[in-house]
């Protein structure tokens, strides 16, 4: 895992009342800190708190050691810490938070040795971030215990020894004053005193929208969930979600996220695991199982995909419906008067709903929010949007591959649940019902997912940064390379095929090699589907080659319903194909093994260790796979949380080797 990937560990955490990859900023901050007296009484009692915490937590651990550092080398790098220059503006402080939490990172994983190096890089990003007391709860669930313990003795300290050298006014929101957080003893500004009040209100002095200020990681801790506002910065749209949400709220949120997914009325549950490695270690993996008993044929749950495309070999061809994959008879398609790539629908409905979530954002020239919405300093260039819309088709077109669509409709989705709260209306994700309450959002329910890491990512980066920039300055913020590979990965690992009674025999057969050649989950084999989506709950669902559910599209849209193969009791694990694992006429029984075991090592890099695997290895004991152990990773944060229990309801089991 790359170091970028291991700092979400800290960062992610802090974002999970949001859309994970939005990056929004601190306007509301700095407005509410100029005018709103009573937010000015609550920094200060945070910082009170902040103080008092510290202070009660000294006289106990004095004179201690924690670990190989003693108190004493833990004063002279407090000592070093006070004597760094804060960084001045508000960009400088993000990139100096982000720099030292992605550093600490990086030394956790060093050893001993490296313990108080790291707890100063966390305790560099302490002293700048907006709320420390929150900061504290996200590294108290983070950061390993002794160097977690390390930036608390840092913080005792801090609060009751003087510095030697200065008494580090400069440091911000820990040391703020009442005169820096009480401008109201000198009025409210008017408009020609305006300057002389950030001067006064602003510990800064910077201007409230001269620059952009913290981004959405930086500052989770004044950011919450259930109002969000856009504002214009520098030309420039970004979200700012202005409610607040105590560290509390935040952990009891991530950790009960199961209490509420998947919804009762499906009928399963998630259950965590134990898997071992060859090597002895575990790995904690989910599993779906049953809630009720099932009869062989019995329907378990239905499930509309959260995004679905078709394969571009039938994109603009006017055969199926681009949203619900349905097929179309000849003359009936309903046809945009524009679009790049070629989309038809079968009714109204679908037309509606593909332009709402995403079409209209990517390929689509109508703008993303009421033109009463965008200022005038916001200049629309349709030559410039369809230019950047043509790219981006073209380079889907030439990749051949469903993946980076499914994730730009993804995004489009995303943006346009964003969009609906700005303007004020009901969102498309208003149907798409999935967890019992809870308030989760599409990104809550993504970052849960195992992924692959996939390479060469960054052209696909650039172009969709390009599509949403066009549409709407500071949209692009959706999108890193770290972040598209993510997605990327997640739709490789997680997505199904969709296929009508048994499937298609009619699509090209690819010409890239079989290691590269793009996967979906089906038992009849990717070449025969039409198209594919991501389920949430299906994700699931694991892979055995004796299956006890199989999907089925039985409806005749991409609508996934999951049949019971066999009779299973409350408490069975559901488990479905993810390759077609008939053994084909002419084929041998050693052949069959072989080639479904290649289809799943090279799709999702795995090696499949199920009961009928387990058995027929008797008969061919020869098994040259690609892939020796499971591949498949989940996001840094959702694997802590794992392994500190208590993510999924239950016990954890275990199960058989991975390896």
């Amino acid at each position: 895992m790359s170091s970028t990937n291991r700092t979400s560990t800290v960062l992610t955490i802090a974002g999970v009342t949001a859309v994970s990859g939005i990056l929004a900023y601190a306007l509301y901050f700095d407005y509410k800190r100029r005018n709103d007296v009573s937010f000015r009484k609550k920094l200060r009692k945070e910082k009170k708190k902040v103080v008092k915490t510290a202070a009660q937590a000294a006289p106990e651990s004095a004179g201690s050691t924690i670990g190989h550092v003693s108190d004493d080398e833990i004063r002279v790098a407090l000592e070093k810490v006070r004597a760094e220059e804060v960084p001045p503006t508000p960009q400088e402080k993000e990139v100096f938070f982000l720099s030292q939490v992605q550093m600490g990172e990086q030394l956790c994983v060093q050893g001993p040795a490296y313990q108080l190096p790291a707890a100063m890089c966390f305790y560099r990003g302490l002293r700048v971030y907006p709320s420390p007391v929150e900061l504290l709860m996200i590294y108290q669930n983070t950061v390993p215990e002794p160097i977690f313990k390390i930036v608390m003795q840092m913080m005792n300290m801090d609060v009751s020894e003087p510095s030697s050298s200065t008494e580090h006014a400069e440091e911000g929101h820990l040391e703020m004053s009442e005169e820096e957080t009480s401008p109201s003893r000198r009025g409210p500004p008017s408009e020609t005193s305006s300057q002389e009040w950030d001067k006064v209100t602003d510990p800064d002095s910077q201007p409230a929208v001269s620059t952009r200020l913290l981004s959405f990681i930086f500052c989770h801790s004044i950011l919450a969930s259930s109002i969000s506002v856009l504002v214009l910065i520098n030309d420039a749209f970004f979200f700012v979600h202005v409610d607040r949400v105590s560290a509390l709220q935040v952990k009891t949120r991530i950790e009960g996220y199961y209490n509420y997914f998947p919804p009762k009325a499906m009928n399963v549950s998630v259950k965590s695991i134990e898997t071992r490695k060859a090597d002895g270690s575990v790995v904690i993996k989910k599993i779906l199982i049953a809630n009720q008993d099932f009869k062989a044929g019995d329907e378990i749950y239905k499930e509309p995909p959260v995004v679905a495309v078709l394969d571009l070999d039938l994109e603009g061809k006017g055969t199926h419906c681009s949203y619900c994959l349905r097929h179309i008879d000849e003359g009936l398609a309903i046809k945009p008067d524009s679009d790049l790539l070629g989309s038809v629908y079968c009714s109204k409905d679908c037309q509606v709903k593909a332009k709402a979530q995403s079409q209209n954002i990517l390929f689509g020239s109508e703008p993303p929010l009421p033109a009463e919405m965008i200022p005038d300093s916001v200049q629309e260039s349709s030559e410039e949007r369809t230019k950047a819309q043509k790219a981006f088709a073209e380079s889907i077109k030439e990749s051949g591959k469903s993946v980076p669509l499914l994730v730009a409709r993804f995004v489009g989705r995303q943006v346009e649940s964003e969009l609906a709260k700005m303007a004020s209306k009901s969102s498309e994700d208003a149907d798409l019902k999935l967890s019992d309450g809870g308030d989760y959002t599409l990104n809550d329910h993504l970052e849960r997912l195992r992924y692959l890491e996939l390479s060469n990512t960054e052209d696909q980066t650039k172009h969709l940064r390009e599509v949403l920039s066009a549409a709407l300055p500071g949209l692009e913020q959706f999108i890193t390379d770290e972040r598209q590979a993510m997605l990327l990965g997640k739709m490789a690992y997680n997505a199904y095929g969709v296929c009508f009674a048994g499937g298609r025999d009619d699509k090209p057969a690819s010409t890239e090699r079989p290691e590269d050649a793009e996967r979906s989950r089906t038992p009849y084999g990717t070449s025969r589907q039409i198209g594919s989506g991501l389920y949430v709950v299906s994700s699931y669902v694991q892979h055995s080659c004796e299956p006890s559910a199989r999907p089925s599209f039985a409806s005749g849209t991409s609508e996934l319903h999951l049949i019971a193969s066999r009779d299973l009791k409350a408490g069975d694990e559901i488990t479905v194909a993810y390759v077609d694992v008939t053994q084909h006429e002419g084929e041998s029984a050693v052949e069959a093994r072989r080639r479904r075991r290649f289809e799943l090592a090279r799709g999702w890099r795995f090696a499949c260790t199920c009961d009928r695997c387990a058995k027929e290895a008797e008969v061919s004991e020869v098994d040259d796979l690609p892939v020796k152990a499971d591949e498949s990773k989940v996001e840094q944060t959702v694997q802590r949380l794992d392994e500190q229990g208590g993510v999924v309801p239950g016990s954890v089991e275990s199960t058989l080797n991975v390896d």
